[in-house]
């Protein structure tokens, strides 16, 4: 995939317009995942996943093709993500909703073979409030925690991303694992 992705990189930067579409549609839904993640708002992860696609067409020209599309990517909606954060800090979005469900999180979203009612009731009750307790997290903890245990992206990939070294994201996702756990004890 990645020799499919960089010769669609070389035909952006000779031009062709269409080739980014399909980098779009490759990268779509897990640009939208990571936002949306991050932000727990369905139109808000819309919004900023486009803005990512657009600011990664304008700057094409600065991706350095001896690294992953995807980690250059991903890095400028997570930056998108923190920037929208930062301006919007007291205003959490606990409720927000899946597309396409009623009034379902991403969390509650549970496969099951064949659960009892009971049990996908307390499911989606665990889901939900792990999910707000994220929500609730320092935005420098809640990022790593959400690219390494949601996103489940190595600890190398989330320091290219984030753009610190790896000390500094294991002590991240250690401390944010730390500050959720506390959270999660207080209920």
């Amino acid at each position: 995939m990645e020799a499919l992705v960089k010769k669609r990189i070389k035909q952006v930067l000779k031009g062709d317009q269409s080739a980014f579409s399909e980098l779009v549609e490759l990268y779509k839904d897990k640009v939208f995942q990571i936002c949306f993640r991050m932000l727990g708002n369905r139109h808000e992860a819309e919004d900023i996943a486009q803005e990512a696609f657009i600011r990664a067409y304008v700057n094409i020209e600065t991706f350095n093709q001896k690294r992953k599309f995807s980690t250059w990517l991903f890095r400028i909606a997570t930056n998108l993500c923190i920037d929208r954060i930062r301006k919007k800090k007291p205003d959490y979005y606990l409720d927000a909703e899946v597309a396409g469900t009623d009034g379902l999180t991403m969390y509650s979203q549970v496969a099951a073979d064949v659960q009892m009612p009971e049990d996908e009731v307390e499911n989606m009750e665990l889901q939900e409030t792990i999910q707000k307790e994220i929500s609730k997290l320092p935005e420098k903890y809640r990022s790593v925690i959400v690219l390494k245990y949601i996103e489940e992206l190595p600890l190398q990939e989330i320091s290219e991303i984030l753009d610190m070294p790896l000390g500094t994201v294991k002590t991240r996702v250690h401390r944010g694992r730390e500050a959720l756990r506390k959270q999660l004890k207080s209920l």
